[in-house]
């Protein structure tokens, strides 16, 4: 099968890779028609017919043109191979014969939530019992009978793996696993698990040189130069893509850091503004039936690190915090609470923070809290200690680094707010989900603060339902910290298609403009609006060939501007803007980020 086609990835498949549990990536080639800009150009008229008194006039002209944006795409597939193999590999067994041992509930239920909405050759709903005590009625005899046993006798197959469930292709019809295969060419449309998109950004990281290259490759292979459609409307495409004249923008210079590149390091370093950390706790969250967790010990030489590596960086740490131990299938309202206690007990102070050793992955837990993986444990790593600090700093209300008030004028000088939203929607297995709405807001004109106003809102719907009262709550927290109204916004959304751009101003940018009238009906700031994308499949590729260079393809829209930037001010200011998230030492892709994983970090 050499053609699969989606929105997301259409064309020819030009490579494929292995993922972990039954996928597949493959990669092909996404293409659009678009019109662009193109360059002025003098024409001249006959001003007679005009009736205009010269008789020959130049006449300057906008001449555009059509752009054929091909791009290199991958997405996750089912692998094509027997049932039976993508059950084994849904339960992580080595061999078909770890299946001997036979299904228990839990085994049954992971493989139908692996299996929902797979194509094979007959509808993949397990039976609750093994082949061979799954009865049916014969058609033609009205014998009740188990399916190992008509097999047998029909076809003269004996079943290998009679304990396992039935695959259910109607009410009254079963078919074992081993009987079944997986149709090739079928997306996996479920969220990718950790150790898949792992994979999954080694196999689709490329150099700018390389990707160029199979995007040139591309051109060949969807026949856009010698296209007979083309033809008869006396249209060709180009050989070459199209040269454009580049720019480098200087990187802005950081308090307490030095940013050659859009890097810098926290070793011998202090943050701008250091937070107390006096009263808090450890709660080791272990399997007691799991040998492999960390030991007490290793978690207190963990801790030793971490607190060394905090005041290293110019935190105030209480360095013994309390230390439990606690079942993680166990009552987690209860364990908070009693840690809560533990720790504000041991300091005879209101507690600040909960550390959570989790055994495998980051959880939510609905106080102040950070989370840390086991694995982390054993030994404890300085870098992974200083990403710690950052966070943690951040979340007590310190300051990491910040742009001296020169650099960033228009929101230093001029008390102007920046909001930053996103809307998260459920993945495609999800039925009935909430969408989660995120907006955030900053809260001083070093713009290293933010407060996050969150909603839940009807599933997959991408306007924020209740923006005008989330901006009135981000509004009200500016003032009440910085005792100023915000005299300017600049609002960066992320997350919108273009044909949702008419919707965007019509909807959202009025919330804005009520959020302020409810405060004060004289109270007007000029508004800016920019829409971030960055999955338009557009690529800016070096002509130097430098393999160090990664691209940032964002593409801001500005939807609506009272404050009248100029490209070359609001390009300037944006750039800088990503070099202030706070829990990186490096600069962000997208300006957006710091604002919506701030408010996703609240809930």
């Amino acid at each position: 099968m050499d053609y699969s086609y989606s929105r997301e990835a259409p064309g020819r498949v030009a490579g494929k890779g292995q993922l972990p549990n039954g996928a597949e990536v493959w990669q092909g080639y996404y293409q659009s028609t678009r019109p662009t800009l193109g360059e002025w150009h003098c024409i001249t008229i006959n001003a007679l017919e005009y009736e205009i008194i010269s008789l020959i006039n130049y006449c300057p002209i906008y001449i555009g043109k059509m752009m054929i944006n091909v791009d290199v795409s991958t997405t996750a597939f089912y692998e094509h191979i027997p049932l039976i193999d993508m059950v084994a590999k849904a339960l992580n067994y080595n061999r078909r014969d770890d299946f001997r041992r036979g299904f228990n509930d839990k085994d049954r239920i992971k493989v139908e939530k692996a299996i929902k909405h797979l194509r094979v050759t007959v509808d993949p709903t397990l039976s609750k019992t093994s082949a061979d005590k799954t009865m049916f009625e014969v058609s033609d005899t009205g014998v009740r009978q188990d399916v190992a046993s008509y097999f047998r006798r029909t076809y003269n197959r004996r079943l290998d793996f009679s304990m396992l469930p039935c695959v259910v292709v109607q009410k009254n019809s079963c078919l074992p696993i081993e009987v079944c295969f997986v149709v090739k060419g079928q997306r996996q449309m479920r969220k990718l698990n950790e150790k898949q998109t792992a994979d999954m950004i080694k196999f689709t990281c490329q150099q700018p040189h390389a990707r160029a290259n199979n995007i040139k490759e591309g051109i060949g292979l969807l026949n856009c130069r010698d296209n007979d459609y083309l033809k008869q409307f006396g249209l060709k495409v180009d050989t070459e893509m199209a040269v454009v004249n580049a720019r480098v923008l200087p990187p802005p210079k950081l308090r307490q850091f030095h940013s050659p590149g859009g890097a810098w390091n926290l070793r011998d370093k202090k943050v701008a503004a250091g937070a107390t950390l006096g009263s808090w706790g450890v709660i080791h969250f272990r399997d007691p039936r799991d040998q492999r967790c960390p030991t007490i010990p290793q978690l207190q030489r963990f801790i030793r690190e971490m607190v060394q590596t905090f005041s290293d960086a110019g935190m105030n740490v209480n360095q013994e915090p309390p230390i439990m131990e606690e079942n993680p299938n166990g009552n987690i309202e209860k364990i908070l609470k009693d840690a809560w206690l533990r720790a504000g007990n041991a300091a005879m102070a209101q507690p600040q923070l909960i550390m959570c050793v989790l055994p495998n992955t980051d959880t939510v837990i609905g106080i102040c809290s950070q989370c840390v993986q086991s694995k982390h444990i054993y030994e404890p790593k300085k870098q992974y200690c200083a990403n710690l600090c950052l966070k943690v700093n951040l979340k007590l209300g310190g300051m990491n680094s910040f742009l001296a008030a020169a650099q960033i004028p228009f929101i230093a000088e001029q008390s102007t707010i920046l909001f930053g939203s996103h809307v998260s929607h459920p993945g495609p297995e999800a039925v009935n989900r909430p969408s989660i709405a995120a907006v955030c807001g900053s809260m001083d004109s070093k713009a290293c603060r933010y407060s996050a106003s969150i909603r839940v809102q009807k599933g997959r719907v991408e306007i924020i339902q209740d923006l005008s009262n989330m901006a009135k709550e981000l509004l009200n927290t500016f003032y009440q910290t910085s005792g100023k109204k915000p005299s300017g916004i600049l609002f960066y959304r992320n997350g919108v298609s273009e044909g949702q751009f008419k919707e965007v101003v019509e909807s959202e940018i009025k919330a804005v403009q009520a959020a302020c009238a409810s405060l004060d009906p004289r109270y007007k700031p000029p508004i800016t609006f920019v829409v971030v994308q960055k999955r338009h499949h557009v690529r800016f590729f070096p002509t130097d060939n430098n393999k160090d260079r990664t691209g940032r393809p964002c593409h801001y829209h500005v939807l609506h501007d009272e404050n009248n930037f100029t490209s070359d001010s609001l390009q300037d200011l944006t750039y800088k803007l990503c070099h202030l998230y706070g829990r990186a030492t490096r600069a962000v892709s997208i300006f957006i980020m710091p604002a919506s994983s701030q408010g996703h970090g609240t809930y």
